[in-house]
């Protein structure tokens, strides 16, 4: 039986080998080159990467495109999401203030669970593949209420 934990790895390892030109890893025959772009048991924040438990795994692969000037809102995920920045420069909000900032180039291992809102702070369009691993039936992302972002900061 094919786990959501294995499914994820066979998918992001696909999409490593198909994208990134640079590297070298010996397990491969020549020709073929991967590179790591990171390894890591925790998301973004130091959350512990956690798989849902379910008999209805589901992945999403999508690109997600923010123009200068654009944010995504107010946002949380309730599974695991990665995200490989194409171009641009990307700032992400975390709820308690954070800010974190990513290239093109950089894996993202998104945090699960907290509200944040990623924003194009350049004037070059932020290009991101991410991989979203769900529950069939169940959403990827779930907007913030708004009225509850303007309650906290007065």
């Amino acid at each position: 039986m094919i786990t959501s934990t294995m499914r994820t790895c066979c998918v992001l390892l696909t999409f490593i080998l198909l994208t990134v030109p640079a590297g070298f890893s010996a397990e491969y025959s020549s020709g073929a080159t991967a590179k790591v772009l990171t390894r890591t048991t925790v998301t973004a924040n130091g959350q512990k990467i956690v798989y849902p438990v379910t008999d209805k795994a589901e992945v999403t692969a999508m690109t997600v495109e923010l123009a200068p000037g654009a944010e995504t809102g107010w946002h949380k995920h309730p599974a695991p999401v990665y995200a490989y920045v194409v171009a641009g420069n990307l700032s992400v909000t975390l709820e308690d203030g954070k800010e974190l900032f990513y290239k093109a180039g950089d894996a993202i291992i998104e945090v699960v669970n907290l509200i944040h809102n990623g924003r194009n702070k350049g004037s070059d369009t932020v290009k991101l593949a991410v991989f979203y691993l769900g529950i069939e039936g169940a959403p990827n992302v779930i907007k913030d209420d708004p009225l509850r972002k303007a309650d906290q900061k007065k």
